[in-house]
């Protein structure tokens, strides 16, 4: 399916572009299955992924769980943040000439779980040239404004690049970095929850600000995220990401393949192990 001329020109409106449909109900079912073995550890390809916030009887039951790069440890999972079709879109709405994962969030909401801080994807960025994230989020389950879904702050891809303003899990108020950036730049926040079905998406471009409340439903908020980058970046030769510059080799700002895959491009070129890797 390809984008048209509105939805791009309401994509550089808003800041983001909402579709009602994107995955199909087996690769749903198949994500779904996976998540509880992820989170218990049990890691189909025998690799930790680059983060792992929550663990049963260490974290709070509260909590919003989340796995950073899970496509490392879970094919299934990879099958879906990997999509060709995925870096196709996010290079088109950003007008790159291609697009590779820079990583992958799988994040888990269960019935009372509490709020995700609003903030910029693009705060945590520096560390890469071309600055910047073009990101996919996609809806396991229905969505609701009282299940904590995704919410968006209209236009606020618009107000410039804030440093990372609050803290991330479980705030006490949510929102707080957000009102205190739209102050700044004497702007008005307009929010929109984002309500989809199974299966819907949001794409999002890396200046829009984003959080979600609690879950306050009787169901589960699942999602997975695939946070893309230019697939021309490299690593910036000066600012160090605590976890991802350790994929940077010694006086070498090339972004290896193995680790920042390259999800489409307009030449037709995809990184070539991925064929294999997602069989």
């Amino acid at each position: 399916m390809e984008l048209n001329a509105s939805q791009i020109e309401r994509f550089n409106a808003d800041g983001f572009l909402i579709l009602e449909r994107f995955l199909t109900a087996e690769e749903i079912a198949l994500a779904r299955a996976r998540f509880e073995p992820l989170f218990r550890g049990e890691f189909e390809t025998g690799l930790y992924p680059d983060e792992w916030n929550w663990r049963a009887g260490r974290d709070p039951a509260d909590r919003t769980r989340q796995i950073c790069n899970g496509w490392k440890s879970d094919r299934t999972v990879a099958r879906i943040v990997l999509k060709e079709e995925i870096g196709r879109r996010c290079a088109i709405l950003a007008g790159w000439p291609g697009a590779r994962i820079g990583q992958d969030n799988v994040i888990w909401k269960p019935p009372g779980a509490k709020a995700l801080g609003f903030h910029q994807d693009d705060s945590y960025s520096a560390w890469v040239v071309p600055s910047g994230f073009l990101t996919c989020w996609m809806a396991l389950d229905d969505t609701s404004a009282a299940g904590g879904t995704i919410e968006y702050a209209r236009g606020s891809h618009r107000w410039g690049r804030s440093p990372p303003l609050g803290e991330f899990h479980a705030p006490e108020d949510y929102r707080d970095a957000l009102r205190r950036a739209a102050a700044a730049v004497g702007e008005r926040v307009e929010l929109v929850p984002i309500e989809v079905p199974a299966g819907g998406c949001v794409f999002h471009a890396g200046g829009t600000w984003h959080g979600s409340d609690v879950n306050r439903s009787s169901q589960p908020r699942r999602s997975l995220v695939s946070h893309c980058l230019s697939s021309a970046a490299h690593f910036h030769p000066t600012e160090v990401s605590y976890i991802y510059s350790r994929y940077r080799r010694v006086d070498d700002t090339t972004m290896d393949e193995s680790f920042f895959p390259i999800l489409w491009t307009r030449y037709g070129y995809r990184t070539p192990f991925l064929a294999s890797y997602l069989s």
